[in-house]
């Protein structure tokens, strides 16, 4: 896997640098309907939707698994509401993870990408702050994965985000009928998004993915990302356009021979500080990214 091979040489890149990752420790659940039998369960440590029918619930990502007790009774309480039949998970994260042990216990289906399910069988430490995950017991572990995309009996839809927007196992879920979107972490609701280049995610992966996604919706989407507000199509098409721009801006500078600290230095994203706060912890990741992807291997 690609990953794997190019893991030899981002050991050696600089590492401590960036703040700690910061995990919603909220426990307090709220619903928020979507479109018809669709729920925005908003508090457990991600945004999560609920999808209720005769044949059971489908939810996507589980939020933190301290919160998981306290999603599935909100979930449980939702109207036509029945057991979880079906999980996905958009990425391996914490956040999206947290309800995989209780469900697959349960004999749910979870869903991922297949890269998903190869980063959960192992234990992960990011290099730029020492952080641990352990690896996720087998029941935890998706039990049907996924390399292009598929659906459900129910006419569900969903993809991989090959682009590798934020980790090499982004998925999207997508409900036709109501033309609902999820994204996970491919699209970001609120401040810098986190690129997690350890597992795969890169700045040029952000804009890729976010042109995907304006493929896959139309104008009346609504485009549900893994934190903050839902989006709409004009959204995605601001997001790509400035991230393209980053992107630009940090590949001409690599170009150069610079490093992440003259990257942060120059300022690349200057004129969208004012709307979404201070840039240097993404610009120095969303330079070290770059190694991986436009580098030549080690």
């Amino acid at each position: 896997m690609f990953v794997s091979t190019r893991r030899g040489f981002l050991k050696s890149a600089v590492a401590g640098l960036a703040a700690p990752y910061a995990f919603a420790q909220n426990s307090k659940i709220t619903a928020t309907p979507l479109a018809e039998n669709i729920h925005l369960l908003s508090g457990a440590g991600a945004n999560v939707i609920a999808h209720t029918g005769a044949d059971g619930v489908l939810i996507i990502d589980g939020g933190l698994a301290q919160n998981a007790d306290v999603l599935l009774q909100a979930v449980a309480a939702l109207p036509k509401s029945g057991p979880v039949r079906t999980l996905f998970n958009t990425h391996w994260h914490p956040e999206q993870t947290g309800c995989n042990e209780k469900l697959g216990t349960a004999g749910a289906t979870i869903i991922a990408q297949e890269n998903t399910r190869l980063w959960l069988q192992q234990n992960i430490t990011w290099p730029w702050n020492g952080q641990k995950f352990k690896k996720f017991s087998k029941i935890a572990q998706p039990n049907k994965t996924f390399y292009d995309k598929g659906a459900l009996d129910n006419g569900i839809r969903y993809g991989y985000i090959a682009d590798a927007a934020h980790t090499d196992g982004d998925l999207y879920v997508y409900f036709p009928q109501q033309n609902v979107l999820a994204v996970g972490d491919a699209a970001y609701g609120q401040g810098w998004p986190i690129v997690d280049w350890w597992t795969g995610g890169w700045i040029g992966g952000i804009a890729g993915g976010l042109q995907r996604i304006q493929s896959i919706a139309n104008k009346e989407t609504k485009i549900v990302p893994a934190q903050g507000p839902v989006l709409s199509f004009a959204d995605i098409a601001a997001q790509a356009e400035m991230y393209g721009t980053i992107y630009d801006r940090l590949n001409q500078m690599l170009n150069k021979g610079r490093g992440p600290t003259e990257a942060v230095a120059a300022k690349p994203a200057k004129e969208y500080e004012e709307k979404m706060g201070n840039p240097d912890t993404f610009i120095r990741r969303a330079f070290e990214s770059q190694w991986a992807y436009l580098s030549p291997d080690a």
